[in-house]
């Protein structure tokens, strides 16, 4: 773990711890010559990963381009340790504004859908394909105008035709599809929309992923139509499934 005030690439001093996760750290830091601050994710080292692996993850982060995700703009290697300076997102994640404000009107869980919809569409049409395997409420930053970041691609992985099923079941509990975790084949696109489903279900009802079950027992003056998509989302068969993010945006 770094220590706060120290710099470095000669460039970035680390101000405070941001963020957590399995797999990494998260710091706010700055480049005080331009006064501009980012954030700097420290990948933190696991018996099953190896700097080949984090290599692999730092690459497929460079190449995406999308106004929903992050952009790299350095990495730094300090003998077994990586850490890559990428643009801070100002804002608060969806799990910050579910704990402050509670179950979220439609109207708002339309539009942050509808915008995850886009950027999982835009990862789903990568050469080879690029699952998420992680979408939960706390990797989802909200911007104060509104605009929705995915972060941390720390689970994400390519798409290989040629696999039978994953090669490291990674996903957080309850959110995380059953291909993520049972013998079931490789998680794809449907993987990404069963967890999006289960967000939809969490943001909606403000009950936790473990309690699913039918929207309108919970809140009886959801639209049907609402119900049906999100009940669809979370089938246990990726067959019964949406089966694209853009099939679930036309449906919401």
């Amino acid at each position: 773990m770094l220590e706060i005030g120290t710099v470095i690439g000669g460039t970035y001093k680390i101000l405070d711890v941001i963020g957590r996760g399995g797999m990494s750290i998260v710091y706010l830091a700055i480049n005080e010559k331009a006064n501009k601050p980012w954030a700097v994710k420290e990948l933190v080292r696991k018996e099953f990963q190896d700097l080949e692996t984090d290599r692999k993850e730092i690459a497929l982060m460079k190449r995406l381009k999308n106004p929903h995700l992050p952009s790299i703009v350095d990495v730094i290697e300090q003998g077994e340790r990586l850490l890559i300076v990428m643009d801070y997102v100002e804002g608060r994640t969806l799990d910050a504004v579910l704990k402050e404000k509670g179950t979220q009107p439609v109207e708002r869980v339309l539009d942050w859908a509808g915008q995850l919809c886009q950027v999982l569409g835009y990862l789903h049409m990568q050469s080879p394909p690029v699952i998420y395997r992680d979408m939960k409420p706390s990797n989802v930053m909200l911007k104060p105008d509104g605009t929705i970041v995915l972060i941390d691609l720390g689970a994400a992985r390519e798409f290989r035709p040629e696999l039978l099923e994953d090669t490291v079941a990674l996903g957080t509990c309850g959110y995380a599809a059953p291909e993520q975790y049972e013998e079931k084949g490789q998680s794809d696109a449907r993987t990404d929309i069963y967890c999006l489903g289960v967000m939809l279900f969490q943001l909606l009802t403000g009950e936790g992923p473990h309690m699913l079950q039918p929207l309108r027992t919970l809140r009886p003056e959801l639209p049907a139509g609402l119900e049906a998509i999100v009940e669809r989302c979370v089938q246990k068969e990726k067959a019964g499934r949406y089966q694209s993010a853009e099939e679930l945006a036309y449906a919401l």
